[in-house]
């Protein structure tokens, strides 16, 4: 008998899911609800809610747009995007996690100083919906550095103030902080603050422990979701028996064969119903091929 088991605690952010919870709770009222990007980084949950009435734009199209009601999700925004909808009538539903929003608060904070020579450093990924908000916080003068080499370029002569993406790694910002600590000018000053969601840390370790119980291990993400290529890359740390996919479809027969035990998990991005969803394509593939036996 093979043995399948979701990760219990593997699926949404409290972030995404409460941005969630607000997209489904202005639909229900009806009229038209616009979220500004995708409102998680999932395929299958936008068209779970574009079903629902849902409309996904861009920043060229929020700048379009007048008298609407546009919902900001969990990621945050930067200062322009609030400008922009007073300006055209738009009413903002905010669904910004509570911690990206203290974050934003903080650099905001560092950067009204106006401190000459101070450099606000953000390790997250260039681009990201979040770092882009975070940034915004600066009038795009922060810094971004996604690795230590970037890290390593930084003006060392000059004071910096570091801030962290909430779904970074942990372990790769305490290096990041160790060689800043030893490389800085004595005449400069360092100070770092350890942004990074916690929920989102835990799961590093959890989703190791899970991985290595089993023989093999689906991963299930949107292919779009940062926070899936770094926990998928934890899975295979611990399980090369790993593999990514984004849908029941992808399981492919094979990978069943000669295997007692079988666990499912995700990212931040992932909601229960998929991961449930694969469950059941998997138990169903198993029967099919007990039948034919």
């Amino acid at each position: 008998m093979i043995q399948v088991e979701i990760d219990s605690a593997s699926g949404f952010c409290h972030g995404v899911v409460t941005a969630i919870q607000k997209a489904e709770e202005e639909l229900r009222q009806g009229g038209t609800l616009y979220c500004l990007g995708d409102i998680v980084h999932n395929n299958r949950e936008v068209e779970r809610l574009t079903e629902l009435g849902l409309i996904t734009i861009d920043h060229e199209q929020l700048s379009q747009l007048h008298d609407a009601k546009v919902l900001l999700r969990a990621h945050g925004e930067p200062p322009q995007t609030y400008e922009i909808a007073a300006k055209n009538h738009i009413q903002i539903i905010d669904a910004t996690c509570p911690v990206v929003l203290s974050i934003q608060r903080r650099i905001k904070k560092e950067y009204d100083k106006q401190e000459p020579d101070t450099q606000i450093v953000i390790y997250g990924k260039n681009g990201h919906a979040e770092v882009l908000g975070l940034v915004g916080q600066t009038q795009g003068q922060a810094i971004v550095i996604e690795h230590m080499e970037e890290a390593k370029q930084l003006d060392f002569s000059k004071s910096i103030r570091l801030y962290s993406q909430t779904t970074k790694s942990l372990d790769e910002f305490r290096k990041i902080v160790d060689y800043i600590q030893q490389h800085i000018s004595p005449d400069a000053t360092f100070e770092y603050y350890d942004t990074i969601c916690r929920q989102v840390a835990n799961r590093i370790p959890n989703i190791r422990r899970f991985a290595a119980s089993h023989e093999l291990v689906f991963f299930v993400s949107g292919k779009k979701s940062s926070n899936g290529k770094v926990l998928f890359g934890e899975c295979l740390q611990v399980n090369p028996n790993s593999h990514f996919i984004d849908r029941p479809e992808a399981i492919e027969d094979r990978l069943l064969e000669g295997v007692s035990s079988i666990g499912i998990c995700g990212a931040t991005s992932t909601p229960k119903w998929l991961m449930e969803e694969v469950s059941e394509a998997i138990k169903k593939k198993i029967e099919e091929k007990d039948e034919k036996m």
